[in-house]
């Protein structure tokens, strides 16, 4: 699934978001993976103090990181990379 198509799908308010695709969702925001800590997914961005953990729960994302997500991206105005 391409990043936009995934956005749409996650600001409609889906809960059923695989946790790969929502790394790629992440990485086309700019997130890069910095380390793997057991079950959780470090992320940082190059310009956000602030970080990004994923956790994967049976090939899922967690809901409330989705909403940490959202709320990073509207925060500080991230905009798809191409």
């Amino acid at each position: 699934m391409d990043a936009q198509k995934l956005l749409e799908k996650v600001l409609s308010g889906s809960k059923n978001i695989r946790f790969n695709d929502f790394v790629k969702l992440a990485e086309a925001f700019g997130f890069e993976l910095a380390r793997v800590r057991g079950s959780h997914h470090i992320f940082e961005h190059p310009n956000l103090p602030e970080i990004l953990n994923l956790q994967n729960s049976k090939g899922q994302v967690k809901p409330y990181q989705i909403h940490q997500f959202l709320y990073l991206v509207e925060q500080y105005n991230l905009k798809l990379e191409d």
